[in-house]
């Protein structure tokens, strides 16, 4: 993303509310014009006092003059602020659109790669940090900015000493301010690091939960939740014992301007070249000056903790893209070719090497070999999680950077063992497959995926809410709901990722019945680490460190691969094995 100023990062986002935003401006000046002529008035009403002019209508006259003034900075302030709001909750939407938009365009491999603390950290707390400079910094920044300059003003009109009085304390307090902001940009860099880590621990902490529990970790992991939430107590105070000195010496002296004013006001005075009322007059507009000059200090603080968060946001949109295909591909074959593909993740290390494979339309492939071989990863290359760092990827003859996403998601189901399902009910969930569906459609996806079984046992059938995260279903349950939404999908390439990796006796058949339902008819690519599901592929491939090892039938694999005969003596062995139900291990 370009590199902009602080200003530029939040008007860049300021445009569909650029109108509201320069009238919110606009009425906060006038506002601070309004705040400006009580003081006028009651200057006018001590001069008709000191001149013994005063009359009942004189005064009444400044009077009502005075409180028109304050009625209209009380409504150009609701105005500016009423519109500022509206902007800058508005454009805080639009942000968060957009941090969603640049993630959907990353490479998917790339956006679930990233901690789910921080996501939650930039998505709602770095942006909800900008609501301050669009809500008040802007309009009531311009405000407290123009104020001290407008009573400077007037002041210097009545008598430009005691204007220059009333500044004498001002340079004095600022001195512990600047000593205050020093290194702040670091210490912030420091404080927001270790804000994010208790973010990241404690989303990891939830979300693991179960493990910690299940193996009696509850001690370690708590220890670093612990250390998290302390480390961010400790960093807070310490910044806060290293500001506090400061802090508290310039809010003291800030608002001392009458000790400027009362000496030299009074020393006038004395030798006639002032009146009283015009030293009244100084010292209250110079007390005014304070609550204005306090609020831009106060502003300044928050803009400079602003532009972390700002930065935080932008470094989103440093995430590269896939490159996007506009224009419609039509795609009549549902074969899928690979030529010298390779990949890194990093771009120093490949993880695939090399590889060239064609899939003929309709044919069932199956990827097995050694965990970490690049199997998932070589799938997930066919959706376009990633694209390859050389060579090519076609479906149908058609390079799959050419195909518009939404065009090569309809073409491609996939299905992995981490199914995740909405907090809403199974018919929804199911529905995702194809949210133009009827309930019909909705309710048949699911019979074929052998759902309907345990969806009637639960209290409201279809309408029960699958929870958060699908945490009211077994594992076996929600592989069942994936492979339904896939079926409604209708997609003509299927890849399965450890898709029967919840499986158990009681439910394998089911499964099977449902994954044979789904990939009737299609271009099939699995990846098991059963080899019993796959045994009847047409091609085996057997993938070992990113290069295809060998390939063939299940029988032509057993005659000529030491390292697949392994693997299916392996998984053979332990499918003679069973558990009793009391806990006792037997063959």
């Amino acid at each position: 993303m370009k590199k902009q100023g602080l200003a530029g990062s939040i008007l860049s986002y300021a445009t569909p509310c650029k109108g509201k935003l320069i009238i919110s401006v606009i009425c906060a000046l006038l506002s601070v014009a309004g705040g400006i002529i009580p003081y006028v008035a009651a200057y006018r009403i001590i001069c008709l006092f000191f001149d013994q002019t005063a009359t009942a209508e004189t005064i009444f006259y400044w009077t009502i003059v005075g409180t028109i003034g304050f009625l209209g900075k009380v409504l150009f302030h609701a105005i500016s602020t009423t519109l500022s709001h509206i902007s800058a909750y508005t454009i805080l939407e639009l942000m968060r659109k957009r941090v969603a938009e640049k993630l959907m365009k990353a490479p998917l491999g790339v956006a679930q790669g990233i901690n789910a603390g921080r996501v939650k950290n930039i998505v709602v707390d770095q942006i909800e940090n900008i609501e301050i400079p669009l809500a008040h910094v802007i309009p009531e920044g311009a405000g407290a900015l123009v104020l001290p300059i407008a009573v400077f003003t007037y002041l210097c009109m009545i008598d430009f000493r005691l204007a220059l009085a009333s500044l004498i304390t001002i340079p004095l307090a600022l001195i512990p301010y600047g000593m205050m902001l020093g290194g702040y940009n670091k210490t912030y860099q420091v404080y927001m690091e270790a804000n994010e880590h208790m973010n990241n621990v404690v989303v990891e902490y939830m979300e693991g939960i179960e493990v910690v529990k299940a193996f009696n970790q509850s001690t370690s992991s708590y220890e670093k939740y612990r250390k998290a939430v302390e480390n961010f107590k400790q960093t807070t105070l310490n910044w806060y014992k290293s500001t506090w000195k400061f802090t508290t010496l310039g809010a003291s002296i800030l608002p001392t301007t009458l000790l400027g004013v009362l000496p030299i006001g009074t020393l006038l005075y004395l030798y006639g070249s002032t009146t009283l009322p015009k030293i009244t007059m100084a010292m209250l507009l110079s007390m005014g000056m304070v609550s204005s000059l306090g609020r831009m200090i106060l502003f300044f603080n928050q803009l400079k903790s602003i532009q972390y968060s700002v930065n935080i946001v932008n470094k989103t949109f440093d995430i590269g893209e896939l490159p996007l295909a506009m224009e419609e591909k039509p795609i009549s074959a549902h074969d899928i070719l690979m030529e010298h593909v390779t990949f890194s993740y990093t771009g120093k290390e490949n993880v695939i090497h090399d590889v060239n494979l064609a899939i003929p339309e309709g044919a069932f492939y199956a990827l097995v070999g050694p965990s970490g071989g690049g199997k998932s990863t070589l799938a997930r290359l066919v959706a376009r999680f990633w694209d390859p760092t050389e060579g090519a990827i076609q479906i149908g003859g058609v390079n799959i950077k050419d195909i518009p996403l939404t065009e090569l998601a309809d073409q491609v189901s996939f299905v992995t063992q981490d199914n995740f399902l909405f907090n809403c009910s199974i018919l929804e969930n199911i529905r995702l497959g194809n949210p133009q569906a009827t309930d019909e459609q909705v309710l048949e996806a699911a019979r074929k995926a052998q759902c309907d079984e345990f969806i009637n046992k639960l209290e409201q059938g279809y309408q029960s809410s699958a929870g958060e995260a699908g945490d009211r279903l077994s594992g076996g349950e929600r592989q069942r709901i994936a492979i339904a939404r896939a079926i409604l999908k209708n997609a003509p390439i299927v890849i399965l990722d450890e898709a029967t990796s919840f499986t158990d006796p009681e439910n394998e058949a089911k499964i099977q019945e449902a994954i044979a339902e789904l990939t009737r008819g299609k271009t099939l690519l699995v990846i098991a680490h059963r080899l019993s599901t796959i045994k009847n592929a047409d091609r085996i491939l057997l993938i070992e460190k990113g290069r295809i090892a060998q390939s063939g039938t299940h029988e032509e694999l057993l005659e000529s691969s030491d390292l697949y005969r392994d693997m299916w003596q392996a998984h053979i062995g332990a499918k003679k094995w069973s558990v009793g139900l009391r806990g006792e291990v037997f063959a």
